[in-house]
């Protein structure tokens, strides 16, 4: 999960997995596998970095326990 900035000003958190493309036209669109798209206040750097981050941290965070079935 990302945390990202409607242009209204409201934060929101949005699933990166989700995410199919981010496109600067000059506002920052980030459409979804959904097909829903949304407008974001973060430039396209901005939440490409966070979107990686995020798969970054995935891998990095250690697992809990797994308990026997």
């Amino acid at each position: 999960m990302i945390k990202l900035t409607r242009l209204g000003g409201h934060p929101f958190v949005l699933n990166a997995e989700l995410i199919q493309y981010v496109e600067a036209n000059p506002d920052t669109f980030i459409t979804l596998t959904t097909g829903d798209r949304m407008v974001v206040a973060e430039s396209l750097d901005d939440v490409l970095a966070r979107a990686i981050r995020y798969q970054q941290a995935k891998f990095l965070a250690p697992a809990g326990p797994v308990t026997p079935a």
